[in-house]
């Protein structure tokens, strides 16, 4: 097999074939793609809105905390 990959031209070796690989397998990849583009915008969505709620479980707790303590 590998002698007969290595018998043809270099054109057909770097410029055919992974034509043809695209091409049938172009819309495979441009799934994959997309998929783990919008996997990764969910993810930074849902690190934003848990940090959201830290943030403000925080304030909200630092201020009702501090009032009743009296320090301010």
């Amino acid at each position: 097999m590998k002698e007969l990959f290595m018998a043809l031209p270099w054109w057909v070796r770097w410029v055919a074939i992974p034509v043809i690989a695209v091409f049938v397998f172009g819309g495979m990849l441009l799934n994959l793609l997309s998929f783990l583009v919008w996997l990764a915008f969910k993810i930074l969505v849902f690190t934003a809105l848990v940090a959201l709620l830290i943030f403000v479980v925080r304030k909200f707790t630092s201020s009702s905390s501090g009032t009743s303590r009296g320090d301010w």
